[in-house]
């Protein structure tokens, strides 16, 4: 069930729909939001509160994908590991008597 959630994002307040067990992330992740369009913001009062979003949005995404990235890499690195070791335990259970 979806609940009514109010998160305040640079003094402004929204509500937005969201499964009961997802209030804490979604606060946590309006939180980050808040905070990156700030510091974009900075002294520049002037800047349109819509190019700070796009601009807060545009290095969460990327931060995101740097992620994504990096588990993928690592994810080879750990299934070639993981494939060594299994042929090492052929080759191991091929050499046992039988």
């Amino acid at each position: 069930m979806s609940n009514a959630v109010t998160i305040k994002i640079m003094d402004r307040d929204y509500t937005v729909g969201c499964p009961e067990h997802q209030v804490d992330s979604l606060q946590s992740a309006a939180r980050l939001l808040d905070k990156q369009m700030r510091e974009i913001q900075g002294d520049h009062k002037s800047v349109s509160l819509e190019r700070v979003a796009v601009l807060a949005a545009l290095n969460i995404a990327h931060d995101l994908q740097m992620l994504r990235e990096s588990r993928e890499k690592s994810d080879g690195v750990i299934g070639r590991n993981l494939g060594e070791m299994n042929r090492k335990l052929d080759d191991l259970f091929d050499t046992l008597p039988r």
